[in-house]
């Protein structure tokens, strides 16, 4: 855990100069020894090319370590992943199945995307109001995307019972 807090610190810039390169070398070696907080933090440089060439497939690698830890940020990056096919064959099941593992844990980003597989009927068969409650959820912690597209559903309907 010390080499990944002092990754951590690498990274931000916090009681040193920022360095991505160390960053990354610390965040690898902490990854190797099973850390999932480091697998995930890898992956997420690995996806923005921040530190390393950007490598979608490397990313998915270090975020399924983590997300079978139960790591509920990798299930996020993860189900991310397979909505886009980056770095995995595209499976929108495979990614409600992970979002829900992360959405499960609380996670708004998570709840957020799979709101969105419910409304379109990605993946998973649709359903209007389980999509309204994870936005909900989503927006009660603050995700302006949740809260944005819930609004939108609520004029939608109230436009409709007006009609």
């Amino acid at each position: 855990d010390e080499q990944y807090e002092l990754a951590v610190c690498y990274a931000n810039g916090h009681g040193v100069k920022q360095d991505l390169e160390e960053a990354t070398r610390l965040f690898r070696s902490a990854a190797e020894q099973g850390n999932a907080r480091a697998q995930n933090n890898l992956s997420a440089l690995y996806l923005a090319g921040e530190g390393v060439e950007q490598d979608f497939y490397e990313a998915a690698r270090l975020s399924r370590l983590a997300a079978d830890q139960g790591h509920a940020e990798a299930q996020f990056n993860l189900g991310v992943c397979y909505l886009n096919g980056e770095g995995v064959e595209q499976d929108d099941r495979e990614a409600v199945r992970l979002l829900t593992l992360a959405a499960d844990q609380g996670n708004d980003d998570a709840q957020y995307h799979l709101a969105v597989c419910y409304l379109r009927g990605d993946g998973v068969e649709q359903d209007i109001l389980e999509a309204a409650n994870l936005l909900d959820s989503a927006a009660e912690q603050g995700n302006s995307m949740a809260y944005e597209a819930l609004r939108n559903i609520t004029e939608m309907l109230e436009k409709d019972e007006d009609e």
